[in-house]
């Protein structure tokens, strides 16, 4: 019935396959990697290899519905950086070359499938599958999990005025015409639109895409990690701040250090990370001056998030942060904007507080808030894990079966 298709796999595509497999909507899942731990393969890896392919092992789909398009995007992970292979946008062992030679393999498949009635896809890997379902008659559904282009462009310029030493970071702005081109008409060729937040349908109606085709499904949190019991205001010493994310100025992170500064020694900051560029001249200070950690595998990023007070996310241009659920579902309160799809999942005040962009005032104003009041984070430390149990993955599976069976609903019944 319907073909699931993601390059790398991610949280919210593997749920997506839960949700269609679960009602036995899934007629095969494409991915570049799909890894089987159990293949006599795994016994001749490295510990590090198995590692970084078990990644990419997708236990919720049954095997037999899992279709691997491998070779270029292991051509990709196994050579070192080319850069005439990996050149933006362009190279052929790129990420986007690798999306692209991904699409064009997923439209190839779509005749040999006879009883196939939609084709559920993601950014950038969409276009020519999307071409081949328009013919075929094939429903076509699209995952937009962050923001139109267009409005980060406009996000991102200004940055570039407002803070040009941080310019290097923004990658965004290193998309050419014909990349943003593709992504408008895979938006224009899909029935319906997934998005995960009203800033991400916001965004797509602004940039002049019909409100009709769009639903707002936002994305579960892990189950909520207990507190220990009884919970006490936090021992003396300074408020432990967490920044979660890629190390660059779309996710607002010079204001989020200028915030830290504000403060002194009354909070400590931890950056976990990798830098977007090694060009930043503050960026490359801040991860000499703060506690830095480049890259942690998942369950110890949870863990670092136990051992910390309250998680900045000042992201400038996103759609709906994961690390945000993450952090409520181990009791941390967050403090983010609302271009984070936050207003889906955290109340002001609550399990945390939503700032404006570009306001490190606003960030220091509710750090000290914190300081001065260890009750008011206990509290928001409880409301978080409740926070959490509501916002389970298995409901957003749910949701996300109701707007793509509208589409099957429609088609039985027309009137």
């Amino acid at each position: 019935m319907l073909l699931l298709g993601h390059p790398s796999g991610n949280t919210f595509c593997r749920a997506a396959a839960r949700a269609f497999e679960q009602v036995g909507w899934l007629t095969e899942f494409h991915s570049c990697i799909c890894w089987d731990p159990n293949t006599p393969l795994a016994r001749l890896l490295s510990p590090a290899q198995a590692a970084q392919l078990a990644r990419r092992a997708f236990a919720e789909i049954p095997l037999q519905r899992q279709h691997s398009h491998p070779w270029r995007e292991l051509a990709r992970l196994s050579t070192p950086h080319l850069p005439v292979l990996k050149r933006h946008e362009h190279g052929p062992l790129s990420v986007d070359g690798v999306y692209r030679s991904f699409d064009r393999q997923l439209a190839r498949r779509l005749p040999q499938l006879e009883a196939l009635r939609g084709v559920y896809l993601y950014e950038d890997a969409a276009l020519h599958t999307f071409q081949q379902a328009e013919r075929l008659g094939i429903h076509r559904f699209y995952d937009l999990p962050i923001g139109h282009w267009r409005a980060g462009r406009e996000v991102f310029a200004a940055e570039r005025e407002l803070q040009p030493e941080w310019a290097v970071t923004l990658t965004g702005l290193l998309d050419g015409p014909a990349k943003l081109e593709r992504k408008d008409q895979e938006l224009a060729l899909a029935d319906r639109v997934i998005v995960p937040s009203a800033y991400v349908r916001a965004t797509l109606i602004a940039a002049g895409f019909g409100a009709e085709k769009i639903d707002v499904v936002p994305f579960g949190s892990p189950p909520p990690h207990p507190l220990p019991a009884p919970e006490q205001p936090r021992p003396q010493g300074p408020l432990k701040v967490l920044y979660v994310g890629s190390l660059g100025q779309r996710k607002g992170l010079s204001y989020a250090l200028d915030a830290v500064a504000a403060l002194g020694s009354q909070v400590s900051l931890t950056l976990i990370g990798r830098p977007t560029s090694r060009e930043c001249r503050p960026l490359m200070n801040a991860i000499q001056h703060h506690r830095w950690i480049a890259s942690l595998p998942h369950p110890q990023i949870l863990e670092q998030m136990r051992q910390h007070d309250v998680l900045l996310f000042p992201t400038l241009f996103d759609g709906f942060g994961l690390v945000i659920t993450e952090a409520l579902s181990q009791g941390i309160p967050v403090i983010t904007t609302l271009n984070s799809g936050a207003p889906e999942c955290i109340r002001d005040g609550v399990e945390g507080f939503i700032v404006p962009i570009r306001s490190s005032q606003a960030i220091a104003a509710r750090l000290q808030q914190l300081v001065d009041d260890p009750e008011q984070l206990v509290a928001m430390r409880q409301a978080c894990l409740q926070r959490a149990a509501e916002l389970s993955w298995a409901g957003y599976e749910q949701s996300l079966r109701l707007a793509v069976g509208q589409i099957f609903q429609h088609e039985a019944d027309p009137a």
